[in-house]
C-alpha cells in the first residue's frame, strides 16, 4: 500500500467516527454506538457552560482624612503689664541749667548741673527720701569722703533706682529719711556746700542701685545721668537701667 492509499484510508475512518459529533447519520453498515463506546460519551458530553464575566465590585481605594483637634481652650489669659514712670528734670525752671556729657572729673558716673543759687531741687520721680544730710561737715583738712557732698538728699524711686543730689544750699523743710514724695516735689535749693565751696553753685546728681543710705561709693554715682537728663527736659519718660553691683 502507498502513502497515498493509506492516508485515504485513515481520513475515511476518521470520518466515520466522528460522524455522529459532526451531526452526519452513520450509513446503516456501520457499527452501532454500542461498539463504540468512546465516541457515545463523546457525543453526549454538552458544550461547558460559561459563566458570563462580571466585574467584581472594586474596593475603593482607602482617603487618608486629616483632622485637627483643637487644643483646649485657656481659661484665662496672661498679660503683661507696662509699667511706665514719670520723671522730671532735677532742677526747676529747668531752661536756667547747663551741663555737659560724659564723665566728669570725678572719675565716675556722674554730672555737675550748673545751676542759679537757690534754683529748687525736685524729686525727678516719685518714692521714698532714702538719704538726708542736713548740716555741712565737710572739713578740707581730713576732707572725708564721704562729707563731701556737703547738704544732700537721695531718694529711692518707684522704678527701684537711688537718684543723689548734693551741694544743696538748703533742704526744704519737711524732707526726711522714709518720707513719701511725688515727682516734682521740691527736696532742696542749689548751692555750694561741702567740697563745692570754692566753686560755682551747682547740683552734683547721681544715679546707682539702692543700698543702705551712707553708701557713699554708690550713691555719688554709678549709671551716667546725661542721656537721662537730655530726655527728662525734653518731656520724655526714659527709665535709666538698673546697675549690677
Amino acid at each position: 500500500m502507498n502513502k497515498k492509499s493509506g492516508f485515504l484510508l485513515f481520513l475515511g475512518f476518521l470520518l466515520a467516527g466522528c460522524s455522529p459529533l459532526l451531526g452526519i447519520p452513520l450509513p446503516s453498515s456501520s457499527p452501532t454506538s454500542a461498539s463504540l463506546p468512546t465516541v457515545a460519551v463523546l457525543a453526549t458530553l454538552q458544550p461547558a457552560t460559561r459563566t458570563p464575566f462580571r466585574s467584581l465590585p472594586r474596593t475603593p481605594t482607602p482617603t487618608l482624612t486629616l483632622s485637627v483637634t483643637p487644643t483646649g481652650t485657656p481659661t484665662g489669659t496672661s498679660t503683661a503689664t507696662l509699667v511706665s514712670f514719670i520723671y522730671t528734670f532735677p532742677i526747676q525752671p529747668s531752661n536756667g541749667a547747663d551741663f555737659s556729657e560724659g564723665v566728669t572729673s570725678h572719675g565716675f558716673p556722674a554730672t555737675d548741673i550748673f545751676a542759679p543759687e537757690g534754683a529748687r531741687v525736685v524729686a525727678v520721680t516719685s518714692g521714698l527720701v532714702d538719704f538726708v544730710s542736713y548740716a555741712d561737715l565737710w572739713d578740707p583738712l581730713t576732707d572725708d569722703p564721704a562729707m563731701r557732698g556737703g547738704l544732700s538728699v537721695a531718694i529711692l524711686g518707684d522704678d527701684g533706682l537711688r537718684y543723689y543730689g548734693s551741694h544743696l544750699s538748703a533742704i526744704e523743710p519737711g524732707i526726711r529719711p522714709g518720707q513719701r514724695v511725688t515727682v516734682g516735689q521740691v527736696l532742696g535749693y542749689v548751692g555750694h556746700t561741702g567740697d563745692a565751696r570754692n566753686t560755682e553753685s551747682h547740683l552734683h546728681f547721681g544715679i546707682s542701685h539702692p543700698t543702705y543710705p551712707e553708701d557713699w561709693k554708690a550713691r555719688r554715682g554709678e549709671v551716667d545721668p546725661f542721656p537721662f537728663l537730655v530726655a527728662w527736659r525734653l518731656g520724655q519718660n526714659l527709665t535709666p537701667p538698673l546697675p549690677v553691683p
